[in-house]
């Protein structure tokens, strides 16, 4: 068996750190195209206090019902909240789901211009009902296909219109139907020709050929695994697991560059043939949902506002720090970021 290979750490000092709280207020005016599923997030909470007599099923007292923007709609609103700009384009439903939808993009200051309206689908909807923190049902309202051709090309003009004004593109795929692999490549396609860079949130369910073509590929350590087509089996036992499923995924994609995060083993950055590893910091941890979205929103943010990929993930990491210490998908807000960058 080959030796363990010793990874670099980044190490965040006092130079780093006021290198990162000077570059977060340029993150102002700068305009990042989002494409991807949007859906929304509902919490059915209550108390359970007795068994209905209709059906050997509990009945829940609600005493609490909260909704919350999920999939790329929480990247849209990581982007918004940190001080940027997002041009969210999707597909909504035309139904109660997009209403509700179209009220919470519109509170957290994300336009709902770029959304194309599909009566054909209902727009993606997860009701969570809760007694506590327990889980009693999730109720799904969505249909997993692809966008029909016409909506497809809906998609298309709305993002070649678009593409001139943005610093970046964000492609969020949740495997919910908006992002097929011709639509993908017409994107990518048209933003390198307009000399912007793609960043992609990838799904475990395609092949790493799907995403072929994008500039940075964000997985986690799970989902890098099934996309570089590696087997859990050959890595078993390999001292450089974290490396080999790194540099096949940068082959099998064509990225020049890979960032896989590792919960609280932090990052591990891919960049050419440079590997580092940033680590995580977050104090404490209640709920991790949501947290790879305020991840690629800071990165991305950060990117464009002159940090390099290494300082980026740093910045991601700290941004990440600050939601899993929430209950909830919540986003990271300016404020909130340099006091933890300032007190970590």
């Amino acid at each position: 068996m080959s030796k363990a290979i010793s990874v670099p750490t980044v190490v965040a000092d006092s130079v780093l750190k006021n290198r990162l709280l000077e570059t977060i207020p340029l993150f102002a005016g700068k305009k990042i195209l989002i494409l991807g599923d949007i859906g929304l997030d509902e919490y059915i909470m209550g108390e359970v206090r007795r068994i209905s007599p209709e059906a050997p099923v509990p009945v829940l007292e609600v005493e609490k019902e909260d909704m919350r923007l999920g999939l790329a709609g929480n990247v849209a609103q990581n982007v918004r909240s940190l001080g940027g700009n997002p041009i969210l384009v999707s597909v909504v439903g035309k139904d109660t789901g997009a209403d509700l939808l179209n009220s919470l993009l519109k509170q957290s200051g994300v336009s709902t211009d770029y959304l194309v309206v599909d009566p054909a689908r209902p727009t993606t909807r997860k009701a969570r009902v809760m007694a506590k923190h327990h889980h009693l049902v999730r109720v799904d309202y969505e249909i997993r296909r692809y966008l029909s051709p016409e909506t497809e090309q809906k998609v298309i003009a709305i993002c070649d219109q678009a593409l001139d004004q943005v610093d970046a593109v964000i492609v969020e795929d949740y495997a919910k139907g908006v992002i097929t692999q011709p639509l993908q490549q017409k994107i990518i396609q048209m933003a390198h020709a307009k000399k912007k860079k793609v960043y992609l949130d990838p799904h475990r369910s395609n092949p790493g050929e799907f995403y072929h073509g994008v500039d940075l590929i964000k997985p986690n350590f799970d989902e890098a695994v099934i996309l570089s087509g590696l087997s859990y089996d050959d890595l078993r036992d390999h001292p450089n697991k974290v490396i080999e499923v790194g540099q096949a995924l940068q082959k099998k994609v064509g990225a020049s560059e890979v960032v896989l995060t590792r919960g609280k083993d932090g990052m591990t950055i891919f960049s050419g043939e440079k590997v580092v590893q940033v680590p995580t910091f977050a104090r404490q941890v209640f709920d991790v949902t949501g947290a790879g979205d305020t991840v690629i929103a800071a990165l991305v943010l950060g990117l464009v506002s002159g940090l390099n990929l290494q300082e980026s993930c740093m910045l991601a990491n700290y941004a990440a720090g600050v939601v899993v210490g929430q209950i909830g998908c919540v986003p990271c807000h300016i404020d909130e970021l340099k006091s933890y960058i300032q007190n970590t």
